[in-house]
């Protein structure tokens, strides 16, 4: 008997240690009092499975401020103007009609701790169909160095293109490094990151998910698109390296989508965030006049390259978005495949709409998540309400992530309107002002609401009391989604 009561001691025992050690670390480490209160509850009330779940659930921060203390000079100086200089000139060259978006400029460069850059040139490229080209060109003009980084890199049609394309490279001298994060490398049955490594391209997967201590992280995906050549062409965007991309292919799961092009000054905001992703992964400091050339001006668009993730970056780009949205004067158009905001961001854009600014929400009409549709139904109807409008596109299935204000800022990358990429993913993103690339953006948008279907309040309250529920129950899931 006695060896049952110590049995029972040390069972009760380790259940109250980690339960303890949760309560403290949520305590610590959450800044959402409901959360805190919620994953401490589960802790104690379901024993060692709510402590578990917490470790490979609740863990969404990671110190990552060594790497970037280990940074070169090079790196962190970056050119461009300060913001008192900037606000000077930003809207005379820009030739910017609309001195309230100042305000809006002053919030990014105190949340990124990076300049407003002029002097670029920003290419819109649709789906792969154009994308895929243009980026397997710029790899093939090389002559120094390569910095590759996807979410997805398959190992199909599209995907046997790049590898190509980098093997070329390499064998022609240049420096070529390609970072693919570990779940995202899974999507394909041929591991690319072993395929690269193969054929004698320094390849790495971002935070593998084998041994435990590794699973507490595995929350934390790193859904960045950078593409750098030379140090001196950037591209970035919401599309993975995968033929679903590519529509005159004909693949099995169309997938629409929009990339960008970048050349001038701002692409030292993506050598920062590539470079800093690759040491922390990888513990090699890329330094040298191969990734970081002397940039000069190359047009007129101003940018700035924001980084966000679950390190010191965490929440910037939410910020950044509540700005955005206070800073509007007439109008706010916003593309996501995967919409769930969190209700700060749901009253952010009532607001909005009260104040009659016109906000317009483009969302898929055939989700390929549909757990991620039901939830986004369940919760819909609380902007509906308050004078934003929803719009359903036509397929194929629409990918693309992009926020317009008024005629002359945007905002372009990797993120999606949910918690996942607003909190758990590392994501990268670069707001540009500039009335030209916002009409042509526009534009696109306009295009996509020709074929579009508008939902209103009334249809969500008249859906099925079944449809309901589910669709009630999905949203609480959307933490997780």
């Amino acid at each position: 008997m006695s060896l049952v009561y110590l049995w029972a001691f040390l069972v009760t025992l380790s259940q109250v240690s980690l339960a303890f050690g949760v309560t403290v670390h949520a305590v610590l480490r959450k800044r959402d009092t409901r959360a805190v209160i919620g994953w401490s509850a589960l802790a104690w009330l379901a024993p060692f499975v709510g402590s578990l779940a917490y470790i490979i659930l609740g863990v969404n921060r990671i110190n990552r401020v060594g790497t970037r203390m280990g940074l070169s000079d090079t790196m962190r100086r970056i050119p461009g103007f300060s913001l008192s200089e900037s606000e000077r000139v930003l809207f005379e060259e820009a030739n910017i009609q609309l001195p309230h978006l100042a305000g809006l400029a002053r919030a990014g460069e105190a949340l990124s701790a990076k300049p407003l850059l002029p002097g670029n040139t920003v290419d819109c490229l649709r789906d792969g169909d154009e994308a895929f080209p243009e980026m397997i060109a710029a790899i093939d003009s090389a002559n120094l160095s390569v910095g590759l980084l996807s979410y997805i890199f398959d190992s199909d049609r599209a995907g046997e293109e790049f590898l190509n394309a980098l093997v070329r490279a390499k064998d022609r001298g240049v420096v070529v490094r390609v970072l693919i994060d570990c779940v995202g490398a899974r999507y394909s049955k041929e591991n690319m990151v072993a395929r690269l490594k193969e054929v004698g391209i320094e390849a790495a997967s971002f935070l593998p998910t084998s041994g435990f201590s590794s699973r507490r992280f595995s929350n934390l995906r790193n859904h960045r698109k950078i593409l750098v050549v030379d140090g001196c062409i950037g591209f970035t965007g919401g599309t993975n390296i995968r033929e679903a991309h590519c529509l005159n292919l004909d693949p099995e799961a169309p997938t629409q989508c929009l990339h960008f092009k970048f050349e001038g000054p701002v692409v030292s905001h993506f050598k920062q965030v590539f470079v800093t992703d690759w040491a922390f992964t990888t513990g090699e400091q890329l330094s040298g006049p191969a990734w970081f050339p002397e940039l000069t001006r190359h047009g007129t668009v101003w940018s700035r390259g924001i980084s966000h993730g679950p390190d010191e970056d965490f929440e910037t780009l939410s910020k950044l978005i509540f700005a955005a949205l206070s800073a509007a004067r007439e109008r706010v158009r916003i593309v996501s495949p995967y919409f769930l905001p969190d209700s700060r961001l749901i009253e952010a854009l009532s607001v909005a709409a009260l104040r009659g600014i016109k906000v317009e929400i483009y969302l898929p009409s055939n989700n390929n998540v549909k757990v991620v549709e039901w939830a986004a139904m369940g919760q819909i109807g609380q902007i509906l309400e308050h004078g934003c409008r929803v719009f359903f596109t036509k397929p194929p299935f629409d990918h693309t992530k992009l926020m317009l204000v008024d005629d002359v800022w945007a905002l372009v990358g990797s993120t999606n309107w949910d918690p996942r990429s607003l909190r758990l993913n590392f994501e990268f993103n670069v707001e540009c002002y500039h009335r030209e690339l916002s009409e042509e953006l526009h534009a696109i948008l306009d295009s996509k609401a020709l074929g579009a279907r508008e939902i209103s309040l009334e249809e969500i309250n008249d859906l099925p009391l079944l449809a309901k529920l589910r669709n009630g129950f999905a949203r609480l899931l959307s933490p997780y989604l």
